[in-house]
Formats: structure tokens, C-alpha cells, sequence
């Protein structure tokens, strides 16, 4: 497989979640930021729904927690608070982001614009997760608007899924490696996100918690990256 090389110019990640940005593009943002590049990251959706059961952990605590988190995290990779971006829009609810007043492609624009990447890096549509799904058809439509950006999509749940760890892509399509980047960083990016490792909410057994092996896999492994094709 080859290994990605970037075009001259800033990146934006679009995470679908506060923690997407870490297990999907840690080494590449970490890389990024380490060589005085610019990068930013869009985080789509507030979190607030991964423990919905929970009562010591409301919405709208857990909706802080995580944007502290995803700050966290970025710092741990290199960047600033003032590299993030949140949209907020909800959780878990594709049905609903667009909606009238919801675009999505939209409100990712207005950050396009303002940041003027080279590159834009969205969530695999491969990934089996709504909000994952979403987010790669608003970053199709965003890059259609933009000729000339580019648009790459990562994996996380579809290469989670796959019983070799190699992600799907779509036929036709190429993909990349990006190898680069400390793991120990990547990790510790990664642990930032405490809400969803278990280690912080305790009174709702069926929320989200990342897997056994799921944190440690993404920071050793090289990142994966393919090509998308604007909307």
C-alpha cells in the first residue's frame, strides 16, 4: 500500500465524534502539528447520547465532559483548542441532521471557508454508524461546492468490523497508509476521551464503551486513508 502524501496546505479532519479525530488521524494530525503545518478538526456531534440511560451524567454534562475531552485530546497531539471546531449537532440522529435549518454541508462550509484547506479528511461512508454515514455525505457535498480540495475518507468501525483489521474500500478506489507518528501519543490522545472507555460513567450498563483491544489497535497500527469523490 502507499504511503499518503498530503497536498501543500492546512488539513481539516471531520470527526463524526469527539474521539473519532484521535483513533482515526491521531498520527497524521500529531505529524501535522509537529512540523508546523496546520490542521484543524470539525467535530460533527455534541456526544451526548452515548449513555442515555445514565443518570448521574445528563446531556448536558456529558456534553461538556466531551468537548474537555476532544480539547485534551488535541492537545496531547500538538494542536490548540482554538483548532477545534464543534457543530453540535445531535448525536445518534442522522434523521435529523438534515433537516430544515440542519444542513450539514452547510455549517462544514463555513468552516472550509474560513480555513481554506488543501485537504479534507471525513469518516469512512463505510463505517456502520449513522452519524458516521452522514458525516461522509455532508463532506461530499462541501468538497463539490470547492473545486479543487480534496477529500479523504478514514476508517473506524468498518475496519474494526473486518476480520483482518483491513478496512473496506470502495472498489476502484485507492488507499493509503499514513505510518508516521508516535503510539505512545496516539494512545495517550485516545485516553483523553475517558467517557467513552468505561472509566467515567458507572450507572448505565448498555452505554458505549470502546471494545477490548479497540484503543490499543488504533494507536499501533498505521493509519488508513482512501480516496473520496466529491457528491
Amino acid at each position: 500500500m502507499d504511503r499518503l502524501v498530503l497536498d501543500r496546505g492546512p488539513v481539516v479532519v471531520l470527526a463524526p465524534h469527539a474521539d473519532d479525530e484521535s483513533l482515526g488521524c491521531g498520527h497524521l494530525l500529531a505529524s501535522l502539528w509537529a512540523e508546523g503545518g496546520a490542521a484543524h478538526v470539525i467535530c460533527l456531534t455534541d456526544g451526548a447520547a452515548s449513555h442515555p440511560a445514565s443518570r448521574t451524567h445528563p446531556p448536558a454534562r456529558l456534553r461538556a465532559i466531551r468537548r474537555t475531552e476532544l480539547g485534551r485530546a488535541v492537545t496531547r497531539l500538538g494542536g490548540t483548542r482554538a483548532d477545534v471546531t464543534f457543530l453540535d449537532f445531535p448525536d445518534a440522529a442522522s434523521h435529523r441532521l438534515h433537516g430544515p435549518g440542519a444542513d450539514v454541508a452547510r455549517s462544514i462550509g463555513v468552516v472550509l471557508d474560513r480555513v481554506a484547506p488543501a485537504t479534507l479528511i471525513a469518516p469512512s461512508p463505510l463505517d456502520p454508524h449513522c452519524d458516521h454515514e452522514a458525516g461522509a455525505r455532508a463532506a461530499r457535498a462541501a468538497v463539490a461546492a470547492r473545486p479543487g480540495m480534496r477529500l479523504l475518507f478514514y476508517p473506524v468501525w468498518s475496519r474494526w468490523k473486518a476480520s483482518d483489521r483491513a478496512a473496506p474500500v470502495p472498489e476502484g478506489t485507492t488507499a493509503f497508509a499514513w505510518a508516521g507518528g508516535s503510539p505512545g501519543q496516539k494512545r495517550a490522545a485516545i485516553d483523553c476521551h475517558r467517557s467513552q472507555t468505561g472509566a467515567v460513567i458507572h450507572d448505565d450498563p448498555d452505554g458505549f464503551a470502546m471494545p477490548e483491544g479497540f484503543a490499543a489497535f488504533f494507536a499501533e497500527a498505521p493509519e488508513l486513508y482512501f480516496r473520496g469523490r466529491a457528491a
